[in-house]
C-alpha cells in the first residue's frame, strides 16, 4: 500500500510537469500569434485552454484524495499542499496566454504589436519560455538552487516590461490609443507569467526546506 502512495505522489510530480509543458506550449503559439496574425496558434492556445484547466482539476482531485486518505505528514504534506498551490499559478499562466492570443486574434488579419515594439516583445516571450522551463526543472528536480536562479531572472522580464512603458509614454508614439492599450496590457500578461513562474519556483523551495524564502527584492 504505502509503494502505490509512493507511486501515485511521483505521478503528481509527473502531471505537473506535463501541465508545465503545456503551458510552455500555449505562451509560444501565443507569441506566434501575436507578431505573426497566426489566427490557427490563435485558436489553438484560446482552446487548449480548457485542457489546461481540466488538468488543474485533475492534479487537485488527486492531490485532495490523498490528503484525505493517506494523512500524510512532513515532507509528504508539504509536497500535497506545495501542488494545491502551484496548479493554481500553472493555470493562471495558461489564462495569460489565452489572453494574449484573444489581443492577437481581435486584431487580424492585422498585427497587433508595431513593428518597433516586435523585438520587446519577442525577447519577454523569450525570457517567459526560459522561465516556464526552468520551472518545470524545478519542480521535477526539487533544485533550490535553480529557483533562487528564476527569481533573479525575474528582474530582465520586469526592465523589459519598463522599455514597453518608455515608449508608449514617448512623444513619437504614433499608433493611437488602442494600439497602446494593447502594449500595456501584453506587457502586463508577459510580467505575471514570469511572477508565476517564480511563484512556483518559491513553492518548491518551501516543499524541500519547509521555509517561505525571502524575495530576492
Amino acid at each position: 500500500m504505502r509503494d502505490q502512495y509512493y507511486d501515485q505522489l511521483d505521478s503528481i510530480v509527473d502531471d505537473l510537469v506535463a501541465m508545465t509543458s503545456a503551458v510552455q506550449t500555449a505562451v509560444h503559439e501565443a507569441t506566434d500569434a501575436l507578431l505573426n496574425a497566426d489566427s490557427a496558434a490563435a485558436e489553438s492556445v484560446i482552446t487548449g485552454d480548457k485542457q489546461i484547466d481540466i488538468s488543474r482539476e485533475v492534479i487537485e482531485n488527486r492531490t485532495l484524495q490523498l490528503l484525505a486518505t493517506q494523512q500524510p505528514v512532513a515532507g509528504d504534506l508539504r509536497q500535497l499542499v506545495a501542488t494545491l498551490r502551484m496548479v493554481g499559478d500553472l493555470e493562471r499562466m495558461g489564462d495569460l496566454s489565452a489572453h494574449i492570443a484573444k489581443i492577437a486574434r481581435r486584431r487580424m488579419p492585422d498585427i497587433a504589436v508595431p513593428d518597433e515594439l516586435k523585438p520587446t516583445i519577442a525577447e519577454m516571450a523569450s525570457v517567459a519560455d526560459r522561465m516556464i522551463a526552468a520551472a518545470a526543472k524545478i519542480v521535477a528536480e526539487r533544485d533550490i538552487a535553480a529557483a533562487t536562479d528564476l527569481e533573479a531572472e525575474d528582474d530582465e522580464m520586469d526592465t523589459l516590461r519598463r522599455m514597453l512603458f518608455r515608449t508608449l509614454l514617448s512623444e513619437s508614439w504614433a499608433h493611437g490609443v488602442e494600439p497602446a492599450v494593447d502594449i500595456a496590457l501584453l506587457g502586463r500578461y508577459y510580467e505575471r507569467i514570469g511572477d508565476h513562474a517564480v511563484s512556483v519556483a518559491r513553492r518548491v523551495v518551501y516543499l524541500v526546506t519547509g521555509e517561505v524564502p525571502a524575495p530576492v527584492h
